[in-house]
């Protein structure tokens, strides 16, 4: 059940060693409130697991497993219920010693941007089916001009962005295996796509920074919409930006999907 939730946010505290009171030397499970829970994993099963802190920021696949033990663990361990939806993820290094992992259970009213934008994006893709089924069969049963069509449904979305005021999550990071990838994205998208757009890489994985820029927010969300169908969506957190500010290696500092698309593109 808890494998579909989401950890929204990552906080890293750098502690020393005396503010932890004793060692230890394998996983210990500590269960704070119903819906906190506290790891304790030792240097040792660090380098046994070969992680880091960095992996569980990054949510790489080596950080997901040790979750699942952490949560498999906790339930057997001290009857922890794990969270259905999501959880802010603390990370305490003491240098000495290892990580202490605090888990804390989110409500579905406290989700923020990140869920908000898969929202936006699951009814951007059902609208656009709809749309788009309904464009083909007016082209072939009365001969409008899907351009036609095309310029009411925009001037719709218009609307629309100017009675919700742009309150909708306005850039998002997506995750690559590949940056071969993130240019096979590339190649698709509209030409003069006026988004903004940046590729970072941290740990081997390739992220890509997607600003809203000065494109109507219909073909911002087409262009999430594709962008899921070449890796997956990652964050919308400015914490994130920050984070792969610092750690991470800006690879495109500036227009990445349109040089991407020269490269990769027909």
């Amino acid at each position: 059940m808890w494998r579909g939730c989401v950890i929204l946010r990552v906080q890293v505290l750098q502690v020393s060693t005396c503010y932890i009171e004793k060692e230890w030397l394998h996983m210990k499970i500590e269960r704070v409130d119903d819906k906190t829970v506290k790891c304790y994993i030792s240097n040792a099963e660090l380098q046994e697991y070969d992680l880091d802190y960095k992996d569980f920021i990054t949510r790489s696949e080596k950080a997901r497993e040790m979750v699942h033990d952490i949560m498999t663990q906790a339930v057997e361990e001290v009857g922890y219920t794990p969270p259905q939806y999501a959880f802010d993820l603390q990370i305490m290094v003491v240098p000495e010693q290892g990580l202490v992992l605090t888990f804390s259970e989110k409500n579905p009213e406290e989700i923020t941007e990140g869920e908000r934008l898969k929202e936006c994006l699951q009814e951007m893709k059902q609208v656009l089916q709809k749309t788009k089924a309904q464009m083909g069969l007016m082209d072939q049963q009365t001969g409008v001009s899907p351009d036609r069509e095309k310029t009411s449904e925009q001037t719709s979305v218009k609307s629309k962005e100017t009675e919700e005021g742009d309150s909708r999550p306005q850039f998002s990071i997506f995750e690559f295996a590949s940056l071969e990838r993130i240019g096979q994205l590339a190649a698709v998208l509209p030409v003069h796509l006026r988004v903004l757009s940046k590729v970072y890489v941290l740990k081997d994985r390739y992220y890509l920074y997607l600003h809203r820029g000065h494109a109507a927010y219909e073909r911002y969300a087409k262009a999430c919409v594709q962008a899921l169908e070449f890796g997956c969506l990652y964050s919308a957190e400015e914490e994130t930006v920050l984070f792969f500010q610092e750690h991470g290696d800006c690879l495109i500092e500036e227009k990445a999907l349109r040089k991407l698309a020269k490269v990769y593109g027909p």
